[in-house]
């Protein structure tokens, strides 16, 4: 059991620094800025990149912030 709850401490540590290190450049943690994530593809069909529904595509922390429910 020691075993998962350092690598689930270890995963928690990594999420609240990135989302430390974006909200000091001001960036949503979720598409790290660009507004859209990018969805991957193949050859055989192209799907567009979808707005970013963590900050609503404005890239922006503070809105990010506002979205977030906990």
């Amino acid at each position: 059991m020691g075993i998962f709850q350092s690598i689930n401490g270890w995963k928690e540590n990594l999420r609240e620094k990135r989302r430390a290190t974006m909200e000091a450049k001001g960036y949503c943690p979720e598409c790290r800025g660009r507004g859209f994530n990018v969805v991957p593809y193949s050859e055989a069909y192209y799907i567009p990149p979808m707005d970013c529904t963590g900050c609503d595509g404005s890239g922006l922390y503070s809105d990010w912030e506002k979205n977030q429910y906990t």
